[in-house]
């Protein structure tokens, strides 16, 4: 199995739903790829329209379909408002082995309808030479020879 390494560019979005009625909200993302999450920094009265250009990194095997991205307002002293969702397929990724998809605009959707937009940019590079992928071995220990 061809294991490397996911390069995840978070630029920014775009006309998201606002859920801070009286203020504007202060939005991060929370990225899932398998067991793997990272959170973005918050953007702070971003509201609707928030930048990151933050880069996340994930141990992957071809086999992972896609990356999750949650789009989430930090509230303090409440739950944080969950604001929509992405899902980007990493197939046309991991065709030619080493790929790059450069920015791209995927739609964030919640209860299945479009709330605003996300740009996001992928780069995959495989490992030189491995036995076993790094995310395979995630919660469980090693002999040592």
């Amino acid at each position: 199995m061809v294991c490397g390494t996911l390069e995840v560019l978070l630029v920014g979005a775009k006309g998201l739903e606002n859920t801070d009625f009286l203020c504007n909200m202060d939005p991060y993302a929370v990225l899932t790829c398998r067991s793997q999450e990272q959170k973005s920094s918050v953007a702070s009265g971003k509201g609707s329209d928030p930048e990151w250009n933050e880069t996340f990194v994930f141990s992957v095997s071809v086999d992972v379909s896609e990356l999750s991205i949650k789009l989430m307002d930090s509230d303090s002293g409440s739950n944080d408002d969950f604001v929509g969702e992405a899902t980007i397929p990493l197939k046309a990724l991991f065709k030619e082995g080493e790929g790059n998809i450069p920015v791209t605009i995927y739609n964030v959707v919640k209860d299945k309808e479009y709330c605003g937009e996300i740009k996001i940019g992928l780069s995959f590079t495989p490992e030189e030479e491995n036995l076993e992928c790094a995310e395979e071995n995630y919660g469980g220990w090693k002999e040592s020879a």
